[in-house]
């Protein structure tokens, strides 16, 4: 039920204004694209966000990171994807299942320590999981599923 007012809003997807820094694709019902949802800064922004402080094992000491949570992402394309297929600038991609989309889970991260991420700096977007809140997100498995430099989703 809580996802309820992400999916309403999401059928009156605006048109990106800015640079398009997201690329949504694949089994989504909300789009505003030919079958895909465009995100600029100011919209992955509008979208509730979480700020969590964590260290990564790419950074020195305890990071801030803000974004949007996974789960709300998945939930404002309309998805029911089993996984989804993330992809960074230099065609690097990563396989995320939907186990992992928790509140309290990953972010797309577009803020570290208060700022935006230059490509040179892992960003715009960053895939980032609260790896010190639970020993599970400080494992192989979830520092793979840390995409940096992020541009496309692929809903699988």
């Amino acid at each position: 039920m809580a996802l309820t007012p992400l999916s309403a809003r999401a059928s009156d997807l605006a048109q990106p204004t800015g640079e398009v820094l997201l690329s949504v694709t694949g089994d989504i019902a909300n789009t505003n694209a030919d079958g895909a949802a465009m995100f600029d800064r100011a919209m992955l922004e509008a979208l509730p966000s979480v700020t969590i402080q964590t260290q990564t094992i790419w950074t020195e000491g305890l990071q801030t990171f803000t974004g949007v949570q996974l789960v709300d992402l998945a939930a404002f394309v309309g998805t029911d994807a089993e996984s989804l297929r993330a992809t960074a600038v230099n065609d690097y991609a990563v396989s995320i299942p939907s186990e992992d989309w928790v509140d309290g889970g990953p972010i797309l991260a577009y803020l570290n320590n208060g700022a935006p991420m230059s490509l040179r700096d892992k960003g715009p977007l960053w895939v980032i999981y609260p790896y010190d809140s639970k020993p599970a997100y400080q494992s192989e498995v979830a520092y793979s599923r840390s995409i940096w430099q992020l541009d496309r989703i692929e809903m699988e």
